[in-house]
């Protein structure tokens, strides 16, 4: 393939506005010259006319002393060098390319790291052998600049005279950029927060709380889909997320979670999709898709669960345990292998690997949906943050069912996307639980239990009147009702009632 020119300056780059007039570098002009069918990357780089580097949402900005020589291999250690690793744009441009190119760069600077970091990546996605000797000379250079992304510890690659610290497979590898927010993350140690906190607390206050947030977060998995099922399915999943964590990952394991969810399946297939899948709307008219995702096709789904699979038991393990649970989870939600129950299993995925890293204070779980539930609005944000740029690679056409189908190969737009914001907000999820729910909840059971003992000085009263009293109190703004005092607890005197509404209202801070 004759690539295009890579020099001419532009203002907007496949329909996103730059800054001010600049000529696209790295990955950006590989992209253009090659016309590369990928998504965009989520920021690109370009070469602005003044000498200042800054940045804006979606592009990186660089001086003219910058500007890396107009030709595969100048953009190539540009993007190296500048941008990390971009996999789904590397392999597209790997298959753009053909072997020869590679082969040439690698022969030009045989000790380079550049060069064997791409001979490397090159026989590694692409899974063949290119026509080269093994490296015997040069240092051995990293795949993933970790100054860059998160990585793992790696295995040694002696053909190439590499180290592959990349966090996945061929089959499954999202990478995720160090943010000054997750640094900032990490570093809290987050899972020490949470364990010094519980440490402080009684044993039967640790056991209230741990039922009371494991309910709250079965129950929240189900309005976050928009369902309101009866209390023994919310139960029956909560039991479910208390065992997360102590079952391998696999195809098996997540059709046996999907069973679980589903319940009566009389309208649903399930297992892994026979057809095409998408999330959105349909026209009211006309029936046909508006999606507002589009899933990976069911051709792709098993090599797809078995990238996860591997990833679950490989690289996860050595990935901080928080940046491992968004990988995996919105990995899973993006490829959304079933028909139904993607939702509530892509949730469950998070609570799998805390639980199975020991992230959680032992017999606690995280209401990782409640909070989602909380900030909803957020939450689709970094859903769609890749969807948006997923959608226009994706050529469908729709089925006389209402359903989708994709006409192009889109399997490694799964494998390989940027899961840095989905890291960003999982990790202020929990954040927020450390900082906010544990605390706001133990808090609440301290003060019901006093609220018990106060009205037990005052009057005695079976829990059941005791619990409903409580509710109308809250309902009512800390006032019994007429109706409550000529009703369920018309035995009060009006002293009595007056006393509780001021004990309430006293407690009422922390209720």
């Amino acid at each position: 393939m004759q690539p295009k020119p890579y020099s001419a300056a532009v203002r907007v780059f496949h329909g996103r506005w730059l800054p001010e007039e600049a000529i696209p570098a790295g990955y950006a002009a590989l992209i253009g010259a090659y016309e590369l069918p990928v998504p965009l990357p989520r920021i690109l780089a370009a070469i602005g006319p003044r000498h200042k580097v800054y940045q804006t949402d979606d592009w990186n900005i660089y001086t003219p002393r910058h500007a890396p020589d107009a030709d595969l291999i100048g953009n190539l250690t540009f993007a190296l060098r500048y941008e990390g690793l971009d996999l789904a744009v590397l392999k597209a441009l790997f298959c753009a390319t053909g072997p020869d190119a590679i082969t040439d760069i690698v022969r030009a600077s045989p000790t380079g790291s550049y060069a064997r970091r791409l001979w490397f990546l090159y026989e590694w996605l692409l899974g063949t052998r290119l026509d080269l000797p093994d490296a015997i000379q040069g240092s051995y250079a990293l795949v993933v600049d970790p100054d860059q992304q998160w990585v793992t510890g790696g295995a040694t690659s002696t053909r190439h005279r590499v180290r592959n610290n990349l966090p996945g497979t061929p089959a499954f590898c999202p990478m995720v950029f160090r943010t000054p927010a997750l640094e900032a993350f990490v570093a809290r140690n987050l899972a020490g927060e949470a364990r010094r906190l519980i440490a402080e607390m009684p044993a039967d206050l640790v056991a209230r709380t741990a039922a009371f947030l494991l309910l709250k977060d079965s129950r929240s998995s189900f309005q976050i889909e928009g369902e309101d099922p009866p209390q023994y399915r919310i139960q029956r999943w909560g039991r479910v997320i208390a065992e997360a964590g102590r079952r391998p990952i696999d195809r098996a394991e997540l059709e046996r979670l999907q069973r679980i969810v589903i319940g009566d399946a009389r309208f649903v297939r399930l297992g892994l999709r026979a057809e095409g899948g998408f999330v959105g709307e349909h026209d009211r008219h006309t029936g046909e898709p508006i999606p507002d995702h589009l899933s990976a096709r069911h051709e792709d789904l098993p090599e797809l669960i078995d990238g996860l699979t591997a990833f679950d038991k490989g690289a996860a393990r050595e990935l901080d345990p928080v940046l491992a649970a968004a990988v995996l989870a919105f990995g899973f939600i993006y490829i959304h292998p079933f028909e139904d129950g993607n939702g509530r299993l892509h949730r469950y995925l998070i609570h799998h690997v805390l639980a199975e890293r020991g992230f959680n204070p032992p017999g606690l779980v995280f209401p990782v949906s409640a909070v989602i539930l909380d900030q909803i609005d957020d939450y689709r944000k970094v859903l769609e943050s890749y969807s948006r740029r997923l959608l226009p690679q994706i050529h469908w056409r729709s089925t006389d069912r209402g359903n989708v189908e994709v006409l192009n190969e889109t399997a490694d737009f799964y494998r390989f996307f940027d899961a840095t914001p989905h890291a960003e907000f999982l990790f202020a999820c929990v954040a927020r639980t450390v900082d906010v729910d544990l605390p706001a909840e133990t808090a609440f059971l301290r003060a019901y239990d006093a609220f018990k003992d106060r009205v037990h000085g005052i009057v005695d009263m079976p829990d059941r009147l005791l619990d409903l009293l409580f509710r109308f109190l809250r309902q009512n703004d800390g006032r019994l009702s007429k109706r409550a005092r000529e009703r369920e607890f018309a035995g009060l005197t009006d002293k009595e009632a007056t006393q509780i509404e001021a004990m309430f209202a006293e407690l009422r801070p922390h209720l």
